[in-house]
């Protein structure tokens, strides 16, 4: 991985999200990247009760109307990913900060043998949520955004 910032979160496994093989289901691969997502980049405004303070505020500091929604998920499996009772541990980082968007990368790693399950991206849009017109990432989102910049996973 090249020199930036990388926020690593703790995200537990649930009983639940496990299919008949033993296995994570790739369907909730999608909400474990929202877990990490919101513990590394802070829930939308107005949205739940005050809890600590993410590493990066983003989201929960847009203006009282603004939504951050998801345009594309990329998602590579590379290995099994097993249910554990223990904390799954997801690194997470900017992969790219455009005018109006900007990627996630993820990587998902099993927690007791460090091995990367998953490699994922998710590029998120700042949307009007009156309008419907997409926003410009302001130059104090991209500068909180910089120091975690660092290159994607799928080249």
């Amino acid at each position: 991985m090249d020199a930036h910032q990388t926020i690593t979160c703790e995200i537990p496994m649930r009983w639940g999200d496990m299919d008949a093989y033993g296995h994570i289901n790739n369907v909730e691969v999608v909400r474990l990247l929202e877990e990490a997502r919101i513990h590394a980049f802070g829930p939308p405004g107005g949205t739940g009760a005050p809890g600590e303070t993410p590493p990066v505020d983003l989201f929960s500091s847009v203006a009282t109307g603004v939504q951050a929604l998801v345009v594309e998920h990329r998602i590579r499996y590379t290995a099994t990913l097993d249910y554990r009772n223990v904390p799954l541990k997801v690194q997470v980082w900017i992969a790219g900060i455009k005018a109006a968007s900007l990627d996630i990368a993820y990587r998902l790693l099993d927690p007791v043998t460090d091995r990367v399950c998953v490699k994922a991206h998710t590029t998120l849009a700042f949307v009007d949520g009156d309008s419907g017109s997409l926003l410009r990432l302001s130059p104090e989102q991209k500068q909180r955004l910089a120091p975690f910049e660092g290159k994607g996973l799928f080249g």
